[in-house]
């Protein structure tokens, strides 16, 4: 009886998920696992795979802007036209709100797709022009049938208010959600790459599949130059406490190919670096400035 007890409760116990790293590409043969190792200077630059998704992105995120603009010109040729029809207002209050989903989506894929490729910060105006063109969509989707409002002389006063003011508050909550507060460049990644190649010798870097950005260990006081990239006794940083999917390690490529397009704001912190006991040999040094 006693043994039964012990047995039922064992196995009522929550199982655990064991993590562990595991390749971002598995491979096969020596020869395919020696093509797949971090090379120098090719996360500087987006990689083919990369590029698709950006086209991809950069397709969708046109239809919905598209889609957005010719409501725009229904609402102004058509609706515009006809203010004593039923629900007037309610008609157009509601293409001023569809108008501002579909752009702030588009928007959303074009930024995504900016990251992805991402323009030369020194050619100034295309960097400009390809990082917010979402706002300069959401002028045009908005801009002028907001004018037409105001200027339409079959519209009461009270109809140009209120339909003038909701335009306005959604034309600016649109333009803010749209805006690439810190969009990545060209420079941006070639300076990630020698980063990661200045902390680490082999150019491993770590990620799950639900984070946003990329780690530079997966383990405390772990060493990728030693080729120490399993757990061991070490205790597994915090960014990767939570969850039970397998941690992710490949090159940087392979991280900006699966979406992680920054380093951790944490850096080496989360590694247990300190100066005393150097995770990353590279950095022994002068510290975190023998890293820079």
């Amino acid at each position: 009886m006693a043994d039964e007890k012990k047995s039922t409760s064992a196995s009522n116990k929550p199982k655990t998920t064991q993590r562990k790293v595991v390749s971002a590409s598995p491979t096969t043969g020596a020869k395919t696992a020696q093509a797949n190792k971090p090379v120098r200077g090719e996360g500087s630059k987006a990689s083919p795979e990369a590029k698709k998704k950006a086209f991809m992105y950069r397709i969708f995120a046109g239809i919905l802007w598209a889609l957005a603009i010719g409501l725009e010109m229904f609402a102004i040729f058509y609706l515009l036209k006809r203010t004593e029809m039923n629900n007037f207002m309610v008609w157009l209050i509601g293409a001023i709100v569809v108008i501002g989903i579909l752009a702030i989506i588009g928007s959303q894929l074009w930024k995504k797709a900016n990251h992805f490729d991402p323009a030369s910060e020194k050619d100034t105006v295309r960097f400009f022009v390809q990082n917010q063109l979402g706002v300069i969509i959401t002028i045009i989707a908005f801009l002028p049938l907001i004018i037409l409002i105001f200027m339409n002389d079959n519209m009461k006063g009270s109809q140009k208010a209120i339909a003038g003011t909701i335009g306005i508050i959604v034309m600016a909550l649109t333009g803010l959600a749209s805006v690439d507060w810190d969009p990545m460049s060209e420079e941006k990644m070639d300076e990630q790459d020698r980063v990661v190649w200045s902390y680490s010798q082999d150019g491993y870097v770590y990620w799950v599949d639900k984070g946003s950005v990329y780690h530079l260990c997966a383990y405390k006081d772990n060493n990728p130059q030693n080729g120490t990239r399993d757990a061991g006794e070490n205790e597994i940083i915090a960014a990767f406490s939570r969850g039970d999917s397998d941690i992710k390690t490949g090159s940087l490529k392979e991280a900006h190919d699966a979406g992680k397009h920054r380093l951790s704001m944490y850096g080496l912190s989360e590694c247990d670096y300190t100066e005393d006991n150097p995770v990353f040999p590279n950095c022994a040094a002068g510290g975190m400035a023998g890293c820079q």
